[in-house]
């Protein structure tokens, strides 16, 4: 349980120096034993034949490439016996060979350190036959003095890691588990007269606009230079000067040098101060509202071997859609992507590589963090991150680890944190009394407790004096909105939270991307594709990104409900109220945009004139133009950004004026009767059971009420929570196999009238539910009434008519919200316009397939093959529309995309309403004012042929 033997005292990262450094990344000789019980060490003298290994690419994990071995993933259980700090036998091992040469005259003079930055989970290490130490602390640096053991030329480096290790019961975060020698590996040379560390410490006096520059050097002096501040002082003083404050808003950082006799090192000065005042979390003097996200660093193809391009692609992705904060769940990321939070602007929560979640279901008996003999490794982990990254601004908070329960452990690295680093915030969420932290911080609470907490009105604990101080701390939900499938629901309402009070300073969503692996049959694994005895599931997909990257609708919603600039309508004053809902940044930086359109077809456009608002600011602000239509504003970079061009759309809002246009009643037509079929204007029925089967030339297979859909992975919910598990509930009442009975079939003078009963096997519940036909000559209208019967204990998952077209009716287009998905709850994203894409564009891509792609607030929807043929349905009122290239009841069977075969038909649904989304995956339900209760419902549509 010790943390290593061998190595140096952690420091700070950085990679602009003069000094020099060898890169060690590259392909190494790799050998796979099946134990770790293995005493031949031979492989780590120097002319040991390795010529019949395999090979691996260094940084990576050898389970990826075709090394041996398989990826698990487990969300809380160890996939190994409990029994700390034992390990099973069976634990595979990895003997990694390097041979290396030195550059002429290197090192020129003075020391050269070896440098892991992420080894999991254990490494022995020596060089040219000398045992140098070992090491835990998968996602942690670690070093060794080699300068004396370093050769010209024929170098060996050899590297035995294990898979299992007493550091495993550390780190059993939620994720794949992955060995390797997955960060960087390299040679650095530390010149006689280099620092051994150095501490930036450059705070910011918000009362009158300075900063405060000190440079703790450890090992030897040196100057500091700040040339654009005039900054020359000797390392260790403290100057004061007048500075632009770095923000995650207002990223300023001013380069600087720490000049020392042995290194010149550059600097990235960002000049912040935070600190807890009046309940809240403050920066320079402002509270601060956190739209974050948790980052777990996963690769597709590397797993968390992650370049510094796909580094700064997450960050870029972030900023685009307004995310302002980043929590490092559940460890320090590769020191690199801290550098580019400073540069291009997010808060940062450094966590701690520590989760102890396996022993929750031990009721914590044995949790190393509350046993004394676990803490030397404890405070090693502490040190070893908060030494990497105290040089960085956007770093403002410290956090111990993630769901190790309590403990003496977790109080002493506080202890030890604030004693380093008196001018960051501590976090910890797993104690509900704080007792260790700055903050107070929760998990997925609802809607009614964030309420509670931001009254500072929450239920009290038994402890008053602990209750008194945690309820004067500020509040910050370290996880919420769980992204898992489709969803999140109900971000809106959080954010509205967030906003009425101050003491509720946001949160992060779980997560930032779906933890998905490539993988030849299924496209993206996840837990179980890879024979594992204990997993759960497509739990790892939770993200707002598709393991590709590609944003989902969950992160173009999130964009949207987290927008620093709000614009919303003034009721009947033919204007729209512009808020400035950011920190710290007026509106100088944005361009404000109009358009008009009719029906989705443009009729005017041009940039609005929008005075600079302040942060909290508002305007009212008039539109150009009077009449009808779509009204949309958008809040637009006015220059461009590291992170977005010119133009790129920031916020946007939009007003409707005057009222839909509802199509008017198909009648005057009358139904006749030839050879088993009813002909009702272009509509033919079959007169047995009043189904249309086709629509003028168009066939038409199937159309009934429906009330069945995939289940998300919200829907199935999460066994450990109190609200009810749709999906589970809908399967046992059967709603994925509802039978439907024709009781009449009634053509008379003013159209078809068909009765039927729509209800699943075995129960008593059903839907009375007739459909009355009628026509002009062209048209064919529709009114669908429903009338429950017996006793409906859960909501239905949607309500509406489904039907089939022919696969070549392909090409969709409409009137309404997109151009993306949307359900009740998360359709703050919507865009009321005029869309077309076909219906393969209309799919969304989730990992394990379930309910997806429907549109809101349609009016009219169409859908035609490649002449431009086919069928418009326009809705008596605003509908959900979908179409897709299999039925609800194949994309439930289906375990991955790659399951989802395309048949002869477009599968149609126009839905009346539908049940919200929610976050019960591992959050709050669905929220009542989403809920579709069964109850007594009419809703029409009128269908049209196009030719």
């Amino acid at each position: 349980m010790e943390p290593g033997s061998g190595g140096l005292e952690p420091r700070a990262w950085y990679a602009d120096s003069d000094a020099g450094r060898i890169s060690l990344n590259g392909e190494w000789r790799f050998r796979l034993s099946p134990g770790a019980a293995t005493r031949d060490e031979s492989f780590a003298h120097p002319g040991f034949d390795a010529s019949g290994w395999a090979t691996v690419g260094v940084p990576g994990h050898w389970v990826l490439q075709g090394a041996g071995g398989a990826p698990a993933y487990t969300n809380v259980v160890y996939p190994f016996p409990v029994d700390p700090p034992r390990v099973p036998d069976a634990n595979p091992t990895g003997d990694h060979l390097r041979t290396f040469d030195l550059p002429a005259g290197w090192p020129a003079d003075g020391e050269v350190v070896l440098r892991f930055d992420g080894v999991e989970s254990c490494a022995r290490v020596w060089l040219n036959g000398r045992e140098l130490g070992d090491f835990k602390g998968s996602r942690l640096p670690h070093e060794f003095s080699v300068g004396g053991l370093l050769r010209a030329e024929g170098n060996v480096l050899a590297v035995r890691v294990h898979q299992w290790s007493s550091g495993s019961y550390l780190e059993d975060q939620d994720q794949w588990w992955l060995p390797g020698i997955f960060r960087d590996v390299t040679l650095l040379e530390r010149p006689r007269g280099a620092p051994r560390d150095f501490f930036v410490h450059a705070g910011y006096d918000h009362r009158d606009g300075s900063g405060t520059l000190r440079v703790e050097c450890e090992g030897t002096g040196g100057r500091v230079l700040v040339p654009e501040l005039g900054i020359d002082v000797a390392t260790g003083e403290a100057v004061t000067v007048a500075v632009e404050p770095w923000t995650a808003e207002t990223p300023r950082l001013y380069d600087g040098e720490l000049v020392t006799p042995g290194e010149r090192i550059g600097l990235r000065v960002g000049f912040r101060s935070v600190v807890v005042e009046d309940g809240l979390i403050t920066v320079n003097g402002r509270r601060v509202l956190f739209r974050g996200v948790n980052r777990h660093e996963i690769h597709p193809e590397t797993g968390r071997t992650v370049d510094a391009a796909t580094m700064r692609r997450d960050l870029v992705l972030m900023k685009q859609h307004n995310i302002n904060a980043v929590r490092t769940s559940h460890y320090p990321p590769h020191p690199a992507f801290v550098d580019l939070c400073d540069e291009l602007g997010l808060w940062v929560i450094d966590e701690c590589d520590l989760e102890t979640h396996g022993f929750s279901g031990l009721q914590w008996h044995g949790n190393p963090v509350d046993d004394e003999r676990w803490t030397p490794a404890l405070l090693d982990r502490a040190a070893r991150m908060v030494e990497r990254d105290k040089n960085h601004a956007s770093v403002i908070i410290w956090s111990l680890g993630n769901e190790c329960g309590t403990g003496r452990g977790l109080s002493a690295m506080a202890r030890w944190i604030r004693g380093r680093d008196p001018e960051r915030l501590v976090h910890y969420e797993g104690d509900p009394s704080c007792r260790d932290a700055d903050l107070y911080s929760r998990m997925y609470p609802t809607h009614a407790e964030v309420e509670l907490i931001g009254r500072r009105a929450e239920e009290p604990l038994a402890d008053a004096e602990a209750d008194a101080r945690r309820r004067a701390m500020p509040f910050l939900m370290c996880e919420y909105a769980h992204a898992m499938g489709n969803g999140p629901g109900g971000l809106s309402e959080y954010q509205r939270l967030f906003e009425r009070y101050e003491r509720c300073q946001g949160g992060f969503v779980w997560e930032w991307i779906d933890h998905g692996l490539a993988h030849p049959e299924h496209g993206f694994a996840y837990g179980g594709d890879f024979g594992e005895e204990l997993h759960d599931a497509n739990f790892v997909c939770d993200g707002l990104l598709f393991p590709d990257r590609t944003p989902s609708p969950g992160l173009i919603e999130y964009k949207k409900v987290v927008e620093p600039v709000r614009i919303g309508p003034v009721a009947g004053a033919g204007s729209v109220r512009i808020t400035n809902g950011y920190d710290f940044a007026s509106s100088a930086h944005l361009d404000f945009e109009w358009s008009h359109e009719v029906d989705g077809v443009p009729v005017g456009s041009g940039a609005l004139d929008v005075p600079e608002l302040a942060p909290g600011a508002s305007a009212e602000v008039p539109l150009p133009m009077a009449g009808a239509g779509v009204w949309t504003v958008r809040a637009v970079l006015a220059r461009d950004t590291a992170w977005a061009g010119r133009g790129h759309v920031v916020a946007w809002g939009q007003t409707e004026a005057g009222a839909p246009v509802v199509p008017a009643a198909a009648v005057g037509a009358r139904p006749e009767r030839d050879a088993g079929l009813i002909t009702l204007g272009p509509g033919v029925f079959d007169a047995a059971t009043g189904a249309p089967v086709r629509l003028g030339a168009v066939p038409v297979e199937g159309l009934r009420l429906d009330v069945w859909r995939a289940p998300t992975d919200n829907d199935n919910g999460a066994a450990w929570l109190p609200d009810e598990q749709y999906g589970a509930r809908w399967r046992e009442l059967g709603l994925h196999r509802m039978q439907h009975r024709t009781d009449a079939v009634e053509a008379g003078a003013d159209g078809l009238l068909v009765r039927t009963r729509v209800a699943p096997a075995g129960v008593g519940p059903g839907l009375r539910t007739s459909y009355r036909w009628t026509a002009d000559g062209e048209r064919l209208g529709l009114a669908v009434s429903m009338v429950p019967e017996g006793e409906w204990g859960v909501p239905l998952p949607r309500l509406g008519i489904r039907f089939g077209l022919p696969a070549a009716y392909g090409a969709a287009r409409w009137f309404g919200g997109g151009p993306g998905e949307a359900y009740p709850d998360t359709r703050a994203a919507s865009v009321l316009g005029r869309w077309g894409m076909s219906v393969d564009e209309m799919q969304t891509p989730y990992v394990r397939p379930q309910e997806n792609g429907a549109r809101a607030g349609v009016r009219w929807a169409e859908l035609t093959d490649g002449s431009g043929a086919g069928v418009r349905a326009e809705g008596g009122a605003p509908f959900w529309f979908t179409a897709r290239r299999w039925t609800s009841e194949q994309l439930d069977a289906a375990e991955h995309r790659t399951g989802l075969r395309a048949g002869g038909t477009v599968w149609v649904n126009l839905d009346h309403a539908v049940q919200g989304i929610g976050s019960r995956s591992c959050g709050p339900g669905v929220l009542p004012q989403y809920r579709l209760d069964a109850r007594a419902a009419e809703f029409s549509f009128v269908f049209t042929l196009l030719n």
